[in-house]
């Protein structure tokens, strides 16, 4: 299993969950909670908290349990949320639109900064702030503007194209929305992939494993 300074990424995969939790527990001004109650709201086990938390260095006092604002910025150190990665998003269609519009990218640790495509009826369209630029442009603005982060709402059959002008733009991290395996492509990449098909697929087949049990 991969790891990040030593940690499976299991476990840092559940991270911005316990972010997301923790936030909505101090929005409520919610100030202490033990690993129990936490665990009862997150559909885990007390035990599964501590153990994810020991390896950042545990944060719970005993007999008292969590800081809840104190345990929230320490999760969101962790994961980095403070870096504000400069971003671009790729790709202009109903998916980058989407994710322009409805992501609020600072709070999750990233600064959008530029949205592209190359078809000409979207050149200057505006998105939430942004005006479409064309993919010519993508070389100048990435000197000027220093992003290291890209978006990839593109056609497949665009990505080996467009990801060694990203690279060569000084961009290593992309949230990749193609099926185009880039890490295996580009090594020295950070990538994470999302596949909404294999999400789709995952519930039909809780789907279709609750009917067998009927």
């Amino acid at each position: 299993m991969a790891k990040y300074n030593g940690v499976s990424i299991s476990v840092i995969r559940r991270m911005p969950r316990y972010y997301r939790f923790l936030r909505e527990l101090k929005d409520k001004n919610i100030l202490r909670i033990s690993s129990k109650e936490l665990a009862a709201l997150m559909g885990l086990t007390a035990s599964q908290i501590r153990q994810d938390l020991n390896c950042f260095g545990g944060f719970g006092q005993q007999g008292y349990g969590y800081n809840v604002p104190v345990l929230h910025q320490e999760i969101g150190n962790i994961l980095g949320i403070s870096n504000c990665f400069r971003t671009i998003i790729i790709g202009a269609g109903n998916l980058g639109k989407a994710l322009t519009q409805n992501l609020a990218f600072p709070t999750m640790g990233f600064e959008l900064i530029g949205v592209f495509d190359n078809n000409p009826a979207l050149k200057g369209v505006q998105m939430n702030g942004f005006s479409v630029r064309m993919m010519d442009d993508l070389e100048v603005f990435c000197s000027q503007n220093k992003p290291t982060v890209a978006v990839m709402c593109l056609p497949d059959e665009a990505v080996e194209k467009v990801c060694p002008r990203l690279l060569a733009c000084g961009i290593n991290g992309f949230w990749n929305f193609t099926h185009v395996d880039i890490a295996m492509k580009y090594p020295g990449t950070t990538v994470e992939n999302v596949h909404l098909n294999d999400g789709l697929m995952t519930l039909c087949y809780k789907l279709s494993d609750n009917l067998s049990k009927e």
